[in-house]
Parts: structure tokens; sequence; C-alpha cells
């Protein structure tokens, strides 16, 4: 006897005799009231046979092919054939959806056939999108492989897909990139065109030379300094002319500062005398040395960065031109130091290149164009609005806001080349006179120096990608028309207040009238 739940109702005893059957009893009480539903249905056989056909003949629903399609709209930009790749430096792992082989998780050295071999397999396993951070330069080689095999690679910032809990390893970083890409959850970083990579290449190689040739700089002043030699006090820059002649005379043997002063250029500030007297000093056999080995080596950094502008002369000369005109005529001349690189004419070329002519712009010169140029291209689809491209840059403030309430307000720390090309130009308005070096004036005096480049740097980002994406020229007689604007909201605000105190403001008469007595 079993006591149970059945159809007739809570707490109804059943009765069944078993015959001592374990199986049979297990059955029974697993189904303690199938014999009594069924015995309804014996009276009438005929509609017994009739359902049961007709549920025997009742087609199965076919399964739908999954798409992308047949998901909720909410789910539609899910990423299906996702992989995760955890970059290192002699090996990388890769992550793939369940299912697609026998293990979802695989280990690849950092060799060329092993990467091959993981494309191939990616491939194998119908993955169309990968997702990988950017480690270091060692991401560079296996993401040319992949863009070459026609995969969408999204380069990721390691901070955004660093959150993972629990125990932190290689195959768990792989397997939560590629669960972060499949529910569409990773932004994918900017990276410019090819063309624009090889410029890039170019002009970081000759960054780098330029930082090692001013560490040999400083090595010279030292050696200076500690022979009580003081000529990087009198002149302002000791590899111009008047520095470099002298140095070399004092590696050839001469001693006589009267003699070295001499080697003075005409356009130098200070006089010979001064010159002179900074010469007098002890000369120490390990000291000049020491001196003979930096002025060396900084020559020998200024043949390689000349080769470097050579070759991107030659490369800027190699690119597609997006106008065979030549630039509008300057305002006012531009000196060849400001725009030829190499005998090019870094203006015409990037003119060509652009369609417009950015050097009108206060701040913008050659080598901060040719930069931005390799760093961020003449392409501006990348980023949908200004806002973006701004944003980007990390040249808008930013705030954290809960409940309603700002927690944080200010600029986020972003290391973005870009970005510091622009607050280079921005920094060097504080002489400049134009309107953008008055906006730089006004917004110091609002928001301090650091603010006023930010607001500046913005400003002329904004300018730069106008120029570009609209194809329009810079105007200059905007800012007069602004100007004007804000000269009569401050008139008018000095009148609200005057007014609000009793008072009016009168202008004041050039030539007044005489009064008679």
């Amino acid at each position: 006897m079993v006591s149970g739940v059945s159809a007739f109702g809570t707490g109804d005893e059943v009765t069944r005799e078993s015959g001592g059957d374990p199986d049979k009893e297990l059955a029974e009480i697993s189904h303690p009231c199938a014999d009594n539903l069924l015995d309804q249905f014996s009276v009438m056989p005929e509609r017994e046979n009739k359902i049961i056909s007709s549920q025997a003949k009742k087609p199965k629903a076919k399964a739908k092919e999954f798409t992308v399609a047949n998901l909720p709209r909410h789910l539609r930009h899910i990423n299906v054939n996702a992989g995760g790749i955890d970059i290192g430096s002699d090996r990388h792992l890769v992550a793939v959806p369940e299912g697609r082989d026998v293990v979802s998780v695989r280990e690849f050295k950092a060799f060329t056939a092993d990467l091959h071999a993981l494309a191939d397999w990616l491939s194998q396993c119908g993955v169309t999108t990968v997702a990988m951070e950017s480690t270091g330069v060692y991401w560079i080689p296996l993401y040319e492989i992949l863009e070459q095999r026609g995969f969408e690679v999204y380069l990721v910032d390691a901070r955004r897909v660093k959150n993972v809990s629990g125990r932190k390893s290689d195959v768990l970083d792989c397997q939560w990139t590629q669960e972060l890409h499949t529910y569409g959850l990773l932004v994918q970083a900017f990276r410019p065109p090819e063309e624009v990579c090889v410029l890039r290449s170019y002009l970081r190689q000759k960054e780098m030379l330029v930082q090692a040739a001013a560490e040999h700089i400083q090595h010279m002043q030292k050696a200076l300094q500690q022979m009580n030699l003081l000529l990087h006090n009198v002149v302002s820059d000791i590899t111009g002319v008047t520095g470099l002649n002298i140095l070399k005379a004092i590696i050839a043997g001469e001693r006589n500062a009267q003699v070295l002063a001499a080697l003075r250029d005409r356009r130098c500030q200070n006089s010979a005398e001064t010159i002179a007297k900074s010469l007098v000093g002890n000369y120490r056999e390990e000291h000049l040395f020491a001196l003979r080995q930096a002025l060396e080596l900084y020559e020998f950094y200024q043949v390689k960065i000349a080769d470097c502008e050579t070759a991107i002369a030659a490369y800027l000369l190699r690119q597609e031109h997006h106008t065979d005109d030549q630039p509008p005529a300057p305002q006012k001349p531009i000196p060849a130091r400001n725009r030829l690189r190499a005998g090019v004419d870094v203006r015409d070329q990037l003119y060509k290149m652009s369609g417009v002519d950015l050097f009108r712009v206060s701040g913008l010169a050659a080598d901060t164009l040719l930069t931005l140029a390799g760093e961020v291209g003449f392409d501006m689809t990348p980023w949908k609005s200004v806002k973006h491209f701004s944003s980007w840059l990390a040249l808008c403030p930013d705030n954290d806001i809960s409940g309603g309430r700002v927690l944080w307000r200010g600029m986020r720390r972003v290391q973005n080349r870009a970005g510091h090309l622009f607050r280079l130009a921005a920094h060097s308005l504080h002489h400049d006179q134009t309107p953008m070096g008055d906006y730089l004036r006004r917004m110091k005096s609002k928001l301090g120096p650091v603010g006023a480049t930010t607001a500046t740097a913005h400003k002329i980002a904004i300018i730069f990608y106008t120029m570009i994406k609209k194809q329009v020229e810079y105007d200059a007689t905007i800012w007069a028309e602004r100007d004007a604007e804000r000269e009569k909201r401050f008139e008018a605000k000095l009148r609200r207040q005057a007014q609000q105190r009793g008072y009016k403001l009168v202008p004041i008469e050039e030539n007044p009238a005489r009064v008679s007595a």
C-alpha cells in the first residue's frame, strides 16, 4: 500500500498486487493511477484508438536553424562565432565557443608557422571574429596575419577585460575575453589603415632617435659642468651653430677662451667677452673623453634622423592624393623650417592628402601635422562626431555620477599620442598674437595654465576634425564675430550690475563739449 498524490485527490490510497516483483512494484509506485486512468477509456475503445492514432500522426516540430536574426532584437548584436586570444611573448592561448572542437582552448607558440596554424584552427572552428588584448607589441604579428586571413579582429584595451572574478590564469583570461566578445561587451580600439601605420612607424622611429640624441646632449652638458665650462648658461642651445663650433674646437685641442669665443655666430645674444668667461675652467682628460664620445654619438644620431626624414618624405610622395591642386596662398609667409623636411614641402603634400590647408590653424606646423597624419590619418569615419573624437583624445571632462550626484569631475588620465600633440600645439600659443592665442590667454585667467592648455587643445582638435570631415578651410573671421558677441554680452552684464546698484553706465565722449561760463 502506497500513500501519495494522485488524480483522485490528495491522500487517497491505492492498492496494487505486484506478485512480489520488485520492478513491477516500482513501476506501480511511479504511476499509481495509470491503470485506473486507462480503465476510463476502456468503455470507449473507438475514441481511444482515434486519440492514439492522432497523437502518433502528429508531426514533430523541426528545430529551426539558429541564426542571429531569430534572436530577440536586444540580443541580435551577439557575436556567435567569436574567439578570444590571450597574448603572450612566447605563446598565445586561444578560446573558441564550446562544441566547435574536442577542446575549446588551445595553446600556440609565437613562431610564424604556429601563428598560421592558429588561424587555420580558428577557420576550422567557424570563428569569424576574434578579440585580443593590446599587450605590448606582441599582438602585432598575430593581428596582421589574422587580418590578412579575413578575420574581424578586435583589439581591445586590457583594462576593459581585466575584471574577471576568481583565480586569474591565462586560460581563464582567453575564455573571459571570448565570453565578453560573444555578448558584444568589448569596444574595438582604433587602429589606422595600413598606409597610415607605415607612416606612423617611420615617425615613431624618428621620435625614438630624437629622444636618444637628447640624452647625449645632457651628457655633453654634464661633462662641461664637471669642468666648470658654463657654455650652456650663456648659449641657449649648445647644439646650435655657436655651441657646436666651440665644442668641436675644444675636442680638437683648443683651450684659449678668447679664440673659442671668437667662434660665436653673429646672431648669438651674448657677447664674445661673456662667452670667453664661461670657457675658463678645468680641462680634465676624463671629462674631455666623455665630451668627445657624447658629441660623436649626437652627430651619429643626427645622421640617422636625416635618414628617417628622407624615408618619410619619399613615402609621402607615394601616397594617394585627395586633390592635385596647389594649396592656397598663405596669409603670411611660412618659414622654410616650418614646412620643409628633407627638401620636400610638407605643406604641399599634406594639402594634397587631406584636401585642406591645415597650416592655417595656429599651433600646427610641419612636425605636428606629420605626426597627426601618422597617428590619426585623414579619415574621420571611425568617430561618429567631433564629440567622440574629443573623448578619444581625452580632451573633454569626465563625470562620475551616482544617485544623481556628481562624485568626481575631471580629465581622464589616458596616454594618447594625438591628444598630447594637440596639447603641445596649444602650449605653443602663449605669446601668439592670433585669435587662438587670445583664447588661450583668456582661458588661462579663468581655468589656470593646465585647464587653459586643455581647453585650447580641445578647440584645435575640433577645428582639425571639422576641416577634414567637412572639407572646409579655416576661417579666422569667425573669431571676430564671436568676440563682438562676447563684448555685447559683457556690456549687457555690466549694465545689469550697474542698474542693480542704482547706477547708470554712460559712454565716455572723446571730445566733450565745453561748458561756457
